[in-house]
C-alpha cells in the first residue's frame, strides 16, 4: 500500500484536473550560477499549508525553480513545484507559504506569505496528466537563489553518469510538519535508490528511495551531489555533478491483516521507502505552463 505524505488528521485527496486560466509569469530573476546545490535548495524549499476538508491544517513541501526566459538563459521565472496532492488537499483559494527573509545581520526569520492557488474554486496550478506533480508560477516578496530547470535531470544525465540502485540521494522536507529551526528551513534526510530499473523514465515514471520518510515530506526535492564520480569505468577526478532527480510523492506501506475468532484488523506497516516521481515528469509539467514572456522584464 502507498500513502500520501501530506500532514493532515484525516487524509482526503480532493482535487480536479480542471485548471482556471494560469497565472501570468512573474518578472524574471537571475538564475544562480556556480551553485552548491545543498545550500541553494535549502534556501528555495518551503513549507506550504492551509485548511483541509475537515477544517484542520494540512501541509506539505514545495521548492522553487527558475524557468529560463527565451533568449535570456541567465534569467528565469519563479516556478513552484510540489506533489499535486499537496495542493489538492488544501481547501479554498488561498494557501500560506512559509517564506523566509534574511535580515541585515544575516539572521533569518519566518515570513508567511498568502498565495492564491485557485480562482473561484478552480485550480490555478498545472497538474501533470498522469503523475503526482503540480507546478505554478509564483511571485515572491524578496529574491532567493534560483535553481534553473536545467538541473532537473533527464534520461541522458542518468545514463551518462551511471546513476543506479545503491547510489546515495538527498531529500529536503518537513517530516510531520517539523522544520530544521525556528526560521523554517527544511530538514535534510538521505538514503539510497532502492529499485530497478530507472530508465527509461517515460516507462518507469517513479522509483523507490530508501530513507526515513514521514507525512509532510510530500513534494520535497530529491537530488544528488557527487564528487569524483566513477561512471562508465572512468573516474572524473576534481569534478562535481549535481541535479534534481525527482520529488517525493508517497510513502510505500505494507498492509498487514490480522484475523481473530471474532475480529479482523488491518494495520499499515511502514517500510521506510518513498515513491519518487522522476524529474523528467516535472519538466513535462513545467513545459505545460505558458512560456515566460520577454515583456515581463
Amino acid at each position: 500500500m502507498r500513502k500520501s505524505l501530506v500532514v493532515t488528521v484525516l487524509a482526503a485527496v480532493i482535487g480536479s484536473g480542471v485548471r482556471a486560466q494560469a497565472p501570468i509569469p512573474p518578472p524574471p530573476a537571475p538564475l544562480a550560477k556556480n551553485i552548491e546545490l545543498n545550500t541553494v535548495l535549502m534556501q528555495s524549499t518551503f513549507m506550504i499549508k492551509g485548511p483541509n476538508a475537515q477544517g484542520t491544517q494540512t501541509m506539505g513541501t514545495v521548492f522553487i525553480v527558475g524557468r529560463p526566459i527565451p533568449n535570456q538563459p541567465e534569467r528565469g521565472a519563479y516556478v513552484m513545484v510540489t506533489a499535486a496532492h499537496v495542493l489538492d488537499e488544501i481547501q479554498g483559494d488561498l494557501a500560506t507559504l512559509l517564506f523566509r527573509k534574511q535580515a541585515a545581520n544575516e539572521t533569518w526569520a519566518l515570513l508567511p506569505v498568502v498565495i492564491r492557488i485557485r480562482a473561484n474554486t478552480q485550480p490555478l496550478w498545472t497538474k501533470h496528466p498522469t503523475a503526482d506533480v503540480a507546478v505554478i508560477y509564483i511571485n515572491l516578496p524578496s529574491p532567493i537563489p534560483l535553481v534553473s530547470t536545467d538541473l532537473l535531470v533527464d534520461d541522458k544525465v542518468i545514463a551518462e553518469n551511471d546513476i543506479h540502485p545503491g547510489d546515495e540521494l538527498e531529500c529536503l522536507g518537513y517530516p510531520l510538519g517539523n522544520a530544521g529551526n525556528p526560521a523554517g528551513f527544511p530538514i535534510l534526510r538521505s538514503g539510497k535508490i532502492a529499485s530497478y530499473p530507472l530508465l527509461p523514465t517515460a516507462v518507469t515514471r517513479t522509483f523507490l528511495f530508501d530513507f526515513r520518510v514521514f507525512q509532510g515530506n510530500s513534494g520535497g526535492p530529491v537530488y544528488f551531489v557527487y564528487s569524483n564520480r566513477v561512471s562508465q569505468g572512468v573516474t572524473h577526478l576534481g569534478q562535481t555533478i549535481q541535479g534534481i532527480i525527482g520529488l517525493v510523492s508517497q510513502e510505500s506501506l505494507f498492509e498487514q491483516q490480522s484475523t481473530g475468532p471474532y475480529s479482523k484488523t488491518v494495520e499499515d506497516i511502514q517500510l521506510g521507502l518513498a515513491v519518487v516521481v522522476h524529474a523528467n515528469l516535472i519538466k513535462e509539467a513545467i513545459n505545460m505552463l505558458p512560456p515566460p514572456a520577454l515583456s515581463a522584464q
